[in-house]
């Protein structure tokens, strides 16, 4: 789907789709030089990471496994609840592994905050996270990003796998969601 699509219901678009490719291609080479020699897990946090997983691992020109979690602190809402529920857990031994969390977008940092304590015990070697977009503005929690593809403003934003109540992830850029549509 493209935002000229639903443009009835998108107030601007931040990122494209080419833009998003071509992030993810720079962050892949970043990743593929700071892991050079070590196994790399990549865990994907569902339902949002999906399309950037799928995109950013297919830039990766070396052999990773790959895990999903899902977790939620939203609900159908537009704002983070800060309670982290586990909805589907890891089906990989973290021990000793090089955790790469692959993420949509940071927007609180409530959810990754809980995610990086519990990786970390779970015995994982390193923890490093990989996210599409940052939302500086929002943060509550200060959260050490390695990767980041956009920082982006505090508006509600939808597409390339992010949502409002399960819709608009199948669109090919980040838009932002226009008002009418959630209040």
């Amino acid at each position: 789907m493209r935002a000229a699509d639903i443009a009835d219901q998108l107030s601007t678009v931040l990122v494209t789709e080419e833009q998003i490719h071509d992030k993810l291609g720079e962050l892949a080479a970043r990743v593929e030089a700071d892991y050079a020699g070590k196994d790399l897990l990549l865990i994907g946090v569902l339902k949002g990471a999906v399309m950037v997983m799928a995109d950013f691992s297919r830039k990766l020109r070396r052999d990773v496994v790959i895990d999903w979690m899902a977790v939620s602190s939203y609900g159908a809402g537009t704002k983070s609840s800060g309670v982290v529920q586990i909805r589907k857990d890891l089906d990989t031994d973290l021990t000793g592994k090089h955790v790469l969390i692959v993420e949509d977008i940071i927007d609180s940092g409530l959810t990754l905050s809980w995610l990086l304590e519990n990786f970390a015990s779970r015995g994982a070697a390193s923890i490093e996270i990989l996210a599409l977009l940052r939302k500086p503005e929002a943060a509550k929690v200060e959260i050490d990003c390695r990767y980041v593809g956009f920082d982006i403003p505090t508006d509600f934003v939808v597409g390339y796998g992010l949502d409002y109540d399960e819709r608009f992830r199948n669109l090919r850029d980040v838009a932002v969601l226009a008002p009418h549509v959630y209040s």
